[in-house]
C-alpha cells in the first residue's frame, strides 16, 4: 500500500458563517473564523485542495463531514468505488441479511431529489428498489425543510451508502429543520420513535464535546454511530466522542490487479476526547478519557451521485462515507438488542478480532510522537489507531 504522505504546515481551518447554505462554495466557504488546531499535520486533501466541504462549517456545531473531490468531472460517468467492491472488501452478506432492520439517516435541511437519485445509483449497480421513507423532524412525510445543496450531498451519499451495504434494509431519512442541535435531536429521538434498529449520523461538533445531550444518543436496542471527523489527530467532537456512540473513521483503498488493500485515511479524526468519561470498556493505556475511533471504512474515491446540488457523478471522501456503510453493516448482523454501543470491538481477543476484521496496519492522521492515537502498528496497540480503530469489517460477526 502506498502510503498517503503526510503535508507538514500550520493547520488552520476554515469556517462559515451560517448553516444551510442553498449553495455550495467553490472554495469550501472559507472565512477569517479558524479553529484552534493541536498539531501541525494538515490532511492531505486539504493541503493540496484535493477536495473541498460539502457543509459550511460552524465550529463548535453541527457541520456535516462529506467532501466533494475536486478532482471529478461530474457527469453521466461512473466514478469511484463501487458497491461491488465495498460488499467484496468487507465479506459482506448483503444478499442474504438485513430484511426488516431499519437503519435511520440523521441529517440536516432537506434534498428534494434523495428519493429519484436513490432510485438511480441503485438501478445503476443493479441493487433493486429500495424500501425508502423520508420524514421532517416530527415524523410526518410531507412539510419537509427548506433545502440545501451541500447537506443535499450529504444526504444523498449516506442512503447511498447504506445501500451500497445492505440493500435489503428499510431506510429512513429524517430531515432536521436545520444544522443545529435542537432539530437534530429531535430528528435523532424521531428516528427511534420509528423504530430505528440503527442510526447513523454523518455530522460532529468539531472542537466541542457537549454540543449535543448524551440522553438522544443513549437508547437500549439502539446502535448509535456517528462520523469522527476529516481533519485529522485531535480534530474531534460530539456525537462521535460520546461514549454511547460508535466513533467511524476512515481509510482508503488500493488496487493492484484483483487484490485490494486498505491503509489509514490521513483526515480520519482520532484523538483522546479529553473530560469525556472513558467507557468501562474501552482499556486502552494511554488515554483516560473516551479515545476515538471504534471502527472504520473507506473516506476516499467513492461513487455518488446527486442532482440536487450537482449534475450526476462524482467522487467523494470523508468519514461520512464509513459511517453509513457500517451503520449498514450493524443492520446486517442485526444484533442491536444485546450490544452496548462499540463494546465488542473493545472487549474481543485478538483473535477474534483478526478474523471479524480487516487490520488497518499503515499510516497515519497527524504527528503524536509514535502514538497509537494518530498512527497505525504501533506502540502497544499494533492492530488499533484511533483514525481507523479496530479495523474495517469483514463479515459481521464482530458486530
Amino acid at each position: 500500500m502506498k502510503l498517503m504522505a503526510p503535508v507538514v504546515a500550520a493547520l488552520v481551518m476554515t469556517a462559515c458563517n451560517a448553516g444551510g447554505s442553498s449553495s455550495v462554495p467553490a472554495n469550501g466557504g472559507q472565512s477569517t473564523s479558524p479553529m484552534q488546531s493541536y498539531h501541525s499535520v494538515m490532511p492531505q486533501w486539504k493541503a493540496k485542495g484535493l477536495a473541498h466541504e460539502a457543509c459550511p462549517m460552524v465550529i463548535g456545531k453541527p457541520t456535516c463531514t462529506a467532501l466533494v473531490e475536486n478532482k471529478s468531472r461530474i457527469g453521466q460517468t461512473v466514478a469511484g468505488w463501487t458497491p461491488s467492491v465495498i460488499e467484496q472488501i468487507y465479506n459482506l452478506p448483503y444478499q442474504t441479511n438485513g430484511s426488516g432492520q431499519i437503519v435511520a439517516i440523521v441529517d440536516a435541511y432537506d434534498n428534494p431529489n434523495v428519493a429519484s437519485d436513490l432510485a438511480e445509483y441503485r438501478t445503476e449497480f443493479g441493487l433493486g428498489t429500495a424500501n425508502f421513507t423520508k420524514y421532517n423532524q416530527d415524523g410526518d412525510e410531507g412539510n419537509y425543510p427548506s433545502g440545501s445543496e451541500g447537506w443535499g450531498v450529504e444526504i444523498d451519499l449516506d442512503v447511498q451508502m447504506v445501500s451500497a451495504a445492505c440493500p435489503n434494509c428499510t431506510i429512513y431519512l429524517i430531515e432536521a429543520n436545520g444544522a443545529d442541535t435542537s432539530d437534530l435531536e429531535t430528528a435523532e429521538a424521531e428516528a427511534v420513535t420509528l423504530g430505528a434498529h440503527v442510526v447513523s449520523n454523518s455530522w460532529i461538533c468539531y472542537g466541542s464535546f457537549s454540543c449535543v445531550d448524551t440522553s438522544y444518543f443513549d437508547v437500549p436496542g439502539v446502535t448509535f454511530l456517528a462520523a469522527s471527523g476529516d481533519y485529522g489527530y485531535n480534530e474531534i467532537g460530539a456525537p462521535s466522542a460520546l461514549g454511547s456512540v460508535v466513533a467511524v473513521g476512515g481509510d482508503t483503498i488500493s488496487q493492484n490487479g484483483s487484490k485490494y488493500t486498505e491503509a489509514v485515511w490521513d483526515g480520519a479524526g482520532a484523538g483522546c476526547a479529553t473530560g469525556v468519561t472513558k467507557p468501562k470498556w474501552q482499556h486502552d493505556p494511554d488515554c483516560t478519557s473516551r479515545t476515538v475511533a471504534d471502527v472504520s471504512a473507506v473516506a476516499w474515491d467513492v461513487a455518488e451521485y446527486d442532482t440536487y446540488g450537482y449534475g450526476g457523478w462524482f467522487e467523494v471522501g470523508g468519514t461520512s462515507v464509513a459511517t453509513p456503510l457500517n451503520a449498514a453493516t450493524f443492520a446486517l448482523r442485526g444484533n442491536q438488542a444485546t450490544r452496548t454501543a462499540a463494546k465488542e470491538f473493545w472487549a474481543r481477543s485478538q483473535k477474534q478480532r483478526s478474523k471479524e476484521l480487516n487490520t488497518i496496519s499503515t499510516g497515519d492522521d497527524g504527528s503524536c510522537g509514535g502514538e497509537y492515537l494518530c498512527e497505525a502498528g504501533t506502540g502497544q496497540f499494533k492492530t488499533y489507531s484511533g483514525p481507523s480503530g479496530w479495523g474495517t469489517p469483514y463479515g459481521v460477526g464482530i458486530y
